[in-house]
């Protein structure tokens, strides 16, 4: 499906916001809970190492970030499209 009015312009640029909102908002989720609910749930003598790095931060900032690049790349393939934001009815300005 092209989008050709503006009526279709507007609700796709809505569509995508949207989306863009929940991917960030989940990223911000994974983040809080996987850095500050982990972390809080022992001392650094009880935490568990990965490559040196404490589980909480390995999971929040290494995986997380990992995970929703992935997510992101996916997320646009799927749901954002390609289109003009111009005016295609205006007959001036640069060629």
């Amino acid at each position: 499906m092209q989008i050709v009015t503006e009526a279709e312009k507007n609700r796709q640029m809505k569509k995508e916001a949207v989306i863009s909102l929940i991917v960030y908002l989940a990223f911000f989720l994974w983040w809080w809970i996987t850095g500050y609910g982990i972390a809080s749930r022992g001392t650094v003598e009880t935490y568990t190492y990965i490559w040196g790095l404490p589980l909480w931060f390995f999971l929040s900032s290494i995986v997380g970030y990992v995970l929703f690049s992935v997510a992101t790349v996916v997320v646009v393939k799927t749901f954002f499209k390609d289109f003009d934001f111009g005016d295609e009815n205006f007959e001036g300005g640069e060629e």
